[in-house]
């Protein structure tokens, strides 16, 4: 072989090792985090924040927490999850994705009913009693059997006795975020979110809090997928008193 194209060779060879050894430093040097939609604005804060004070880029993915966790049951590369409910983290505890000694209690909410601001109706919550303007419009929540914002929802309309007559007037929406902007621009007269999705919409009002004996404590656990320096360090990040504050800024309640 001629030695120019040797020397070419080399250098291909060379370079193409340096890229793969670049692709593999970047991948080391970043953590991926599948969070439930409703911290969405809570975690794109705290993201920016230890991004600025770390040498680790944080890519964040936000979804209901059922679609996330079939997503990394299937094999998507979390690091991290953060879910709305305990449930879907159970569901990868018992299939071995997450460890019980790596996964944590970390938050709390509440569960309100929204209007849109254009159109604000207040009431007090009655059991038994549904209140009349309920019965007149659509209520945008998530997916009764699989989105948490739309579990909680139904376990309160059965707790008051309303599930029966209201079940026909919901629109069930992916995640809490999709609900919320259907209330939003509104499509829905109503909406059942949390508090937090309210909070962040200058779009909606607050008609009424939902009991929180009406229905499961609002739990979001975080837990580690994939353990190794940067993914532990994050963790630990979430749990950090200037996380707290982050959290509380944004009407969550925090557990740890």
């Amino acid at each position: 072989m001629p030695t120019l194209l040797k020397a070419n060779c080399l250098c291909l060879a060379v370079w193409a090792a340096s890229v793969m050894l670049h692709k593999q430093a970047i991948a080391a040097d970043a953590v991926t985090v599948y969070a439930a939609a409703s911290l969405t604005n809570a975690m794109d804060e705290l993201d920016a924040i230890y991004e600025k004070n770390n040498k680790t880029r944080i890519k964040t993915s936000y979804a209901g927490s059922s679609t996330l966790a079939k997503q990394i049951e299937a094999g998507a590369p979390a690091d991290v999850f953060i879910s709305a409910d305990l449930q879907w983290m159970d569901y990868l505890q018992n299939r071995q994705r997450v460890a019980p000694a790596d996964r944590i209690n970390l938050l709390g909410n509440r569960l309100v009913l929204i209007t849109p601001k254009a159109q604000p109706v207040r009431f007090s919550i009655d059991k038994r009693v549904v209140p009349g303007p309920l019965m007149q419009g659509k209520i945008c929540t998530g997916n009764t059997i699989s989105v948490p914002v739309g579990k909680y929802a139904k376990q309160t309309l059965s707790s008051l006795g309303w599930w029966d007559k209201l079940k026909t007037r919901l629109v069930e929406t992916e995640d809490v975020r999709a609900a919320l902007n259907f209330v939003a621009r509104g499509e829905c007269q109503f909406g059942i979110v949390y508090a937090t999705d309210a909070a962040i919409s200058k779009d909606v009002a607050v008609a009424a809090i939902f009991p929180e004996n009406t229905h499961s404590a609002i739990t979001y656990p975080v837990g580690l997928i994939r353990k190794n320096t940067d993914s532990m360090k994050f963790y630990k990040f979430l749990q950090s008193e200037q996380a707290k504050a982050v959290f509380k800024k944004y009407g969550f309640s925090v557990l740890q």
